[in-house]
């Protein structure tokens, strides 16, 4: 679905993703759905800790990579989700999982590897770009999202 807006971040190193991390938060509508895609080791896991970190979640785990989806709580007492849907592999992976209920929810979600489950994403997903530059040690940062 096409968004109303574009916002990039380019020559990012990794330590600046919380600052990144503070711009995006003030751009989105609260609470909001977020596809994150990028190569493997693009910083997905990391940026996602950063976002979580802004909302007030003081020691955000790892990549849920195993668990597929953590659950936290924000410093207003919205919920959040960080999934890494890159395990998931086929219709029944989805139905056991019963994220499509989970995204009805009022919460903040955070989604690594989209599409992996592409079928079932809300039409108001913002999406998020990360890709490394070519010295992999800076990244360009896309956002298309709605105001």
């Amino acid at each position: 679905m096409q968004k109303d807006q574009t916002k990039r971040w380019e020559h990012v190193p990794l330590e600046s993703l919380p600052m990144v991390a503070t711009e995006l938060v003030t751009l989105l509508s609260k609470p909001s759905f977020v596809a994150i895609q990028g190569e493997m080791g693009a910083g997905k896991t990391t940026f996602v800790q950063a976002l979580l970190r802004e909302l007030g979640i003081e020691h955000p785990d790892g990549s849920p990579t195993y668990a597929i989806v953590h659950e936290y709580v924000t410093k207003l007492g919205t919920k959040a989700f960080h999934l890494d849907c890159y395990r998931i592999e086929n219709e029944r992976d989805l139905a056991q999982l019963g994220l499509d209920e989970l995204f009805e929810e009022n919460a903040y979600f955070f989604v690594e590897w989209p599409d992996k489950i592409e079928n079932i994403l809300p039409e108001h997903a913002n999406w998020l770009y990360i890709r490394c530059e070519p010295e992999g040690e800076l990244r360009e940062i896309v956002l298309n999202y709605d105001n």
